[in-house]
């Protein structure tokens, strides 16, 4: 019987590789010269890795001549750890979906936008169909005003200033005296409800997550028929966003 073959690999992806480590060993930099002798590469070959990592901004080339790593590498790093936070929360996610029944989702408010980082769903469970990104409609979704409660009032300001309160079904809060009003008074506090606001047929209910300073919502849709059972998903909800808020805060 015939030995069988390893993993066909690509030569000149393990050189590139072996070049960034190289350059990350050196945080004031390095010369090539001195970058394809420890690599053990020929010099015309770590001239061209080098050449192809600083015009896809894996590499910079310092005025000098040494490389040192690049903003794209940072950016990698940062989507890592943001990967490694979500794995941590996504089995109560599921748990949560298992639960009640329904679509679960993780909101954060970055870069002043509420953007959805993680959705929990499955055949039985699905989805609110997404038809109007979560970056225009705070102001129509449970998960959003969660994260508009929670913001103090320049912060809150400041959002409602850059996004029109679009008129997505006929139960829409396009008032935004009312639409503030109902973030204080907001009846099954510190829930937020979204009520046919977003989606005709769903509802919503949302809570309040943290991870260290960045305010997020953690929340689950329910078709309209099952609207009694929102103050059983808020009653779920709450323990749910505070194991989630832990998690999230830890440090990796």
């Amino acid at each position: 019987m015939a030995e069988q073959a390893g993993p066909t690999l690509i030569t000149s992806v393990q050189r590139a590789m072996r070049l960034l480590e190289a350059v990350g060993a050196h945080e004031n930099g390095a010369p090539a010269k001195q970058l394809a002798r420890e690599t053990g590469l020929p010099l015309a070959t770590a001239y061209h890795l080098l050449r192809t990592l600083v015009h896809d901004g894996y590499v910079r080339k310092l005025d000098d001549g040494g490389f040192v790593l690049g903003d794209k590498l940072q950016t990698l790093k940062s989507t890592g750890r943001a990967q490694a936070l979500l794995n941590r929360v996504r089995p109560t996610l599921a748990a949560l979906r298992d639960e009640l029944t329904s679509a679960a989702y993780l909101t954060f408010y970055e870069e002043g936008e509420i953007r959805v980082a993680e959705i929990v769903d499955g055949p039985g469970t699905p989805r609110v169909d997404l038809w109007v990104g979560f970056e225009d409609a705070g102001h129509a979704t449970a998960l959003g005003k969660s994260v508009l409660r929670e913001l103090d009032v320049e912060a809150r300001r400041d959002y409602l200033s850059r996004h029109q309160l679009a008129d997505l079904t006929p139960r829409t809060i396009t008032s935004l005296p009312e639409l503030l009003r109902r973030l204080e008074t907001a009846p099954m506090a510190p829930a937020v409800t979204d009520l046919e606001e977003y989606a005709l047929g769903t509802v919503c209910v949302a809570v309040p997550i943290y991870s260290g300073d960045t305010v997020g919502s953690l929340g689950v849709s329910l078709p309209v028929n099952r609207l009694s059972r929102l103050q059983e998903a808020r009653e779920r909800l709450l323990p749910t966003a505070s194991r989630v808020t832990r998690s999230l805060s830890l440090t990796i």
